[in-house]
């Protein structure tokens, strides 16, 4: 090497000494580190960390080596300006050759175990010194950055968890749901016991929670410009996930229970009232049973129903549930009811539309009757005998108990029928010829066919006034 190479060497291995001493100095602040330095770790973090706690001080070891061989060739090369050939050959070899000697040992296998010594001391050169110790911070800052972020992201937030599972509980208390009696009493003490054996994992083994998103390099070798980076990944929260959403479902049934004995009172009170309508449209359909059959002839009326008794029986029980705070056996029965209720108001109401049929077309019969007297009264057939005999015996069968109201329809039509008979319909007036016009009288005609020119005087003044007196 010549001078100009030697300085440049020099001044390129004094800037990697500075980053690596920044590097190292950085990761003895690392919080990563510091948390796991005294923990008790279990599974793959402390078999990782196992092997990355002895590259720390390695780490160390490697670069004390590194700058006294660095600190070597700037002494040789401060002694002149102008080195020898003897010196130039000598800082060649410091700078480039294996003139660094340091203990054996290979880097750790990407599975993280420490792979076995070749030998116990080696001659390196100042770049493969450089490239061991990228190596093994690389294993040291995965382990612990990995470390940090899951410590980071889920103690806490399983924390939070544990907090609001608490204040689920305490609801779940409150609306008589308890473990051995209700399944979302059983789930929530199932989510307990998971949270906490999770938030144990996270604080034991967290690096089972970690997911590497790295590429390893080719030939195993990190790549220089990321040698000193922290390396990249995300921390598994499937799990914790997946917890708080469950436990946000049987929230909101916990809620819809709290909701259930706030209006429970009042939704019973609608069943009530739906049952009791029910009650009064099946008596009025028993009136009007009783009314067809004493006043609508030949006419098959269905039965009327029984009250719903066994309604009324689970109407109790749905009670007895609110009495003792058994809202989730009350939430199931109630909706039965307040469905069944519903139905049974229906059930009555079609009952007394069929019931009440016959009397629903006599009142139609009754109504076009008097329609079609209407009619005749317009077209002047009010007095006519045929007219009146039939609308009275419409109206006899119509008015009359029992009344038939086949013979009662086929009355209507007759009725009807006479109305539109042509002989019965009004004729229209016969047209009159027009009125003969009034004759002029002839003026008398000048020999030449002219009209006589009126005269001036008095007796053109006669003769307008004679026109006028005429007219």
């Amino acid at each position: 090497m010549n001078r100009e190479e030697v300085d440049r060497a020099l001044a390129r291995l004094g800037a990697e000494r500075d980053a690596v001493e920044a590097a190292l100095l950085a990761l003895q602040d690392h919080p990563g580190l510091r948390l796991l330095t005294g923990a008790e770790l279990s599974g793959r973090t402390r078999e990782r960390w196992a092997v990355a706690e002895g590259g720390v001080a390695l780490l160390w070891a490697l670069f004390d080596r590194y700058a006294e061989a660095l600190a070597s060739a700037r002494a040789v090369r401060s002694r002149r300006t102008r080195p020898t050939a003897a010196e130039l050959t000598e800082l060649g070899e410091l700078l480039a050759g294996r003139s660094v000697t340091v203990s054996g040992g290979r880097l750790p296998h990407p599975s993280g175990q420490l792979a076995s010594s070749a030998r116990l001391v080696e001659q390196v050169t100042l770049g493969e010194l450089l490239e061991r110790m990228n190596g093994w911070y690389a294993v040291v800052i995965e382990v612990v950055s990995a470390v940090d972020a899951v410590w980071s992201a889920l103690p806490a937030r399983i924390d939070l968890l544990l907090a609001e599972l608490g204040r689920v509980q305490m609801l779940a208390g409150s609306v008589g749901v308890r473990p051995g009696g209700h399944p979302l009493a059983d789930d929530l003490d199932d989510l307990a016991r998971q949270l906490t054996a999770l938030r144990a994992l996270v604080v034991a083994d967290p690096l089972a929670l970690w997911r590497p998103s790295r590429v390893p390099a080719q030939r195993g070798r990190a790549a220089e410009d990321a040698a000193w980076a922290s390396p990249t990944g995300a921390v598994d929260t499937a799990g914790f996930d997946r917890m708080g959403r469950r436990l946000d479902d049987v929230r909101v049934e916990l809620e819809s229970l709290l909701r259930l004995r706030d209006e429970s009172h009042e939704r019973l009170q609608q069943v009530a009232d739906l049952l009791q309508r029910a009650d009064l449209t099946l008596a009025e359909a028993r009136r009007a049973r009783g009314e067809v059959l004493a006043k609508i002839a030949a006419t098959e009326v269905p039965p009327v129903p029984g009250p719903p008794s066994a309604l009324r029986e689970a109407i109790g029980q749905a009670v007895g549930f609110q009495q003792t705070g058994q809202w989730h056996r009350l939430g199931p029965l109630l909706d039965a009811l307040e469905d069944a209720a519903a139905k049974e108001l229906g059930r009555a109401r079609q009952s007394l539309t069929e019931v009440a049929q016959p009397l629903a077309v006599r009142a139609e019969l009754r109504g076009r009757l008097e329609a079609y007297k209407a009619m005749a009264a317009r077209l002047g057939l009010a007095e006519d005998p045929e007219v009146v005999e039939r609308f009275e015996k419409a109206r006899w069968l119509l008015w009359s108990a029992p009344c038939d109201l086949r013979a009662a329809a086929e009355a209507v039509s007759r009725f009807q029928q006479a109305l539109r008979a042509p002989e019965r319909q009004p004729q229209p007036p016969a047209p009159q010829p027009p009125a003969p016009r009034p004759e002029q009288p002839e003026q008398p005609q000048l020999p030449d066919g002219q009209p006589p020119q009126v005269q001036d005087g008095p007796r053109a003044e006669r003769t307008d006034q004679g026109e006028d007196s005429d007219g």
